[in-house]
């Protein structure tokens, strides 16, 4: 049976634009799968159909995002949104479902371009109505124009929770204060960077913007012992400033950021190699300088590969398209190469700086190993206190932690605990994270119903109709 398509891309966010046009420019049939029903990404969310009226909110480098979806479109790539894919078979078998169907696609090439996740902030009274990551905050604003009314509190630390305060402000939103917990000490720590991060784009950008919400918003800084307080719904804000008394602000909603993190689910679930990153704090898949991993015929691109910024991301998914150009047999060797330094040099200049932002935004350790009381585990309510108990009766990792206490096997698939729960299960033990290991994925990888799973193709007939309409 004739494979419809060479190459598979999945997510549509900088880097799986990117990917599918060159690849499809250059004579592979190609395929964008993507979960939302437009291309952008969460960085570029609903760049085509912003309803925000004033394009001065969301800044210039939000609408360079059109400079990508214009020439996806034109470059006969086929593009599939509303997908959800669920599975990657190392046979290059991708389960997808869409229209509440689901289907089994097989491909020669496929490049994982997921993108990046919020770390999760656990916190006590983090699971409070009004309690909520600024980046499901910044989709509500891209995708829907809206911003919280009534007492509005910021607190983490990373760029983007500047990014959003910022944009809220032009978008006419009151922020009460910004509690800002970047440890102390990773000034320090940072300094070594700074050379190269005076010579990276972020400098002159990230400070007009750091200046420009300093001045219009009350920032706490040094902030520790925070918890979200309430009785059904959040109320206010604790905190302690330093080593100094508790203190409290009056809050309708408080918005949590602590970084982001590669989303790896599916690349883990495939099988695909990770590794633990110690500056970034998080599992990060194993990739040579093209994005291909460990599984064969699967590449990965993007924030999905490391942390690195949406320009990143976009270089990163033409260096995986040329791979995937050249394994298939459609460039040499050089020509894949010489197409390539071009955007390896704008991929070095993306990165410039990026050691300085991730060694000075590593979220603290208190904020990524709670207290006993606070849950890790949204979906099936498990505490800190009784991953470490499990740990006390012999759990040296997360998939143990998992038959103990069902953390991990909610409907997020441990997106929301898997993190928290090795550097608990970590410091429970005294040892790294890199020891203690991660949760072992098994698709489906998103939930599916048992209609989804019936209506799959079960002859050679149905498979060839699905894959030839």
């Amino acid at each position: 049976m004739t494979t419809r398509y060479d190459l598979a891309v999945i997510g549509a966010g900088p880097a799986g634009l990117a990917a599918a046009t060159l690849a499809a420019e250059r004579g592979l049939t190609t395929v964008l799968l993507d979960e939302q029903p437009v291309p952008g990404g969460q960085i570029y969310r609903s760049v085509t159909r912003n309803p925000v009226r004033n394009p001065g909110i969301l800044g210039g480098d939000y609408w360079h995002g059109a400079d990508l979806v214009g020439p996806f479109r034109d470059s006969g790539a086929a593009y599939r949104p509303g997908t959800t894919v669920w599975s990657v078979s190392r046979a290059l078998e991708i389960g997808l479902s869409r229209d509440g169907a689901a289907r089994i696609l097989p491909v020669k090439h496929i490049i994982l371009a997921t993108g990046a996740l919020e770390r999760p902030f656990p916190i006590p009274g983090w699971t409070l109505p009004g309690v909520m990551g600024a980046g499901a905050a910044q989709i509500l604003l891209k995708s829907s124009a809206l911003v919280p009314s009534g007492r509005l509190v910021m607190a983490g630390t990373g760029p983007l929770l500047w990014l959003l305060a910022w944009q809220y402000l032009r978008a006419g939103a009151r922020i009460d204060a910004i509690l800002d917990t970047t440890p102390g000490g990773n000034w320090r720590a940072a300094l070594r960077h700074m050379p190269g991060f005076l010579r990276s784009p972020y400098l002159g950008k990230g400070a007009a913007l750091l200046l420009d919400v300093r001045r219009k918003v009350k920032v706490i800084g040094n902030v520790t012992d925070l918890r979200a307080v309430g009785d059904g719904a959040l109320r206010s804000v604790a905190f302690r400033q330093g080593g100094g008394p508790e203190r409290s602000l009056p809050a309708d909603t408080l918005l949590l950021h602590q970084g982001v993190i590669p989303n790896i689910n599916l690349a883990n679930a495939t099988g695909c190699g990770q590794h633990w990153d110690e500056i970034q704090r998080c599992w990060v898949p194993t990739v040579d300088e093209w994005g291909a991993s460990s599984v064969e015929g699967v590449s990965i691109a993007g924030d999905g590969a490391g942390i690195a910024g949406a320009v990143a991301a976009e270089h990163r998914g033409r260096l995986a398209a040329l791979g995937a150009l050249h394994r298939l047999g459609a460039i040499g060797p050089e020509e894949r190469d010489r197409e390539a330094a071009t955007h390896r040099a704008a991929l070095a200049e993306a990165q410039r700086g990026r050691m300085f932002l991730d060694t000075l935004y590593q979220p603290g350790p208190d904020f990524r190993v709670p207290k006993d009381d606070t849950i890790v585990c949204r979906c099936e309510e498990v505490t800190a206190g009784q991953v470490r108990d499990a740990v006390r009766l012999g759990v040296g990792g997360p998939n143990q932690a998992k038959s103990f206490l069902r953390c991990g096997m909610g409907p997020c698939q441990g997106r929301l605990c898997g993190p928290t729960v090795t550097e608990v299960i970590a410091d429970a033990r005294g040892v790294s994270p890199a020891e203690v290991g991660y949760y072992r994925l098994r698709p489906p990888v998103k939930p599916i119903t048992l209609a989804e799973l019936a209506s799959l193709p079960k002859s050679e007939d149905e498979i060839h109709a699905v894959l030839h309409p």
